[in-house]
């Protein structure tokens, strides 16, 4: 196989589609065309792993009773978080929109097989929580593969993980790492929507974290 080029101009490309890949809570209810979620699959699977051990297990989540008791799951768990906050910051959480799941045309669970026997063992002998990790570096790749698409994908964490696993009967040795709304985002922005919104700022230049 020929060696890529990675020129100057697909580096800048590069650097936009990281400024542009934003978590996105407001979707069209629009469907994906036929074929473009495996294709996205197909590029998550390309994620770095562990010791190639390939953790990442995908649900899609289609009945509308398994969508309603995760967004019931959702909401208790939302009602939860608002209470550890109190003044301004409590006014604030309740008017954030923290889920897509009212409109997104696709609900994907995504787990990480922490008993896989593929790999080995290798490099997570030691350090087990590497495959989490790496089915997050899915996700990640998930993530930037859609933006590059025009399709947004919004990571709901403010859920009980241990009753998504209850829902969609998966097996024991298998931890949620993310849930995921993918869909045609409502607008296109490149402002993170908590900067927006006056919840949190940017870092900013993250060399300033630099310990040296």
């Amino acid at each position: 196989m020929k060696k890529p080029d990675f020129n100057d101009n697909f580096c800048d490309k590069l650097t936009e589609l990281l400024e542009w890949r934003r978590d996105v809570r407001q979707f069209k209810t629009d469907p994906l065309p036929n074929g473009t979620l495996d294709e996205l699959l197909d590029l998550a699977c390309l994620a770095p792993s562990v010791g190639n051990s390939q953790p990442w297990r995908y649900v899609l989540v289609e009945s509308e009773a398994n969508k309603k008791e995760i967004k019931e799951n959702f909401e208790r768990t939302n009602a939860k978080a608002l209470e550890g906050y109190d003044g301004e910051k409590a006014k604030l959480y309740a008017k954030l929109k923290l889920s897509g799941m009212d409109r997104a045309p696709v609900q994907l669970a995504v787990f990480a097989h922490e008993e896989t026997e593929q790999g080995h063992g290798l490099g997570h002998q030691s350090m087990p929580e590497m495959l989490r990790y790496s089915a997050v570096l899915s996700v990640h790749t998930l993530w930037l593969a859609a933006r590059a698409k025009g399709i947004g994908l919004g990571w709901v964490s403010i859920i009980d993980p241990d009753a998504v696993k209850q829902t969609l009967e998966v097996p024991d040795e298998w931890a949620l790492v993310a849930y995921c709304c993918i869909g045609y985002p409502t607008e296109e922005k490149d402002t993170p929507e908590l900067v927006t919104l006056g919840w949190q700022e940017r870092l900013g230049d993250c060399r300033k974290l630099l310990i040296k």
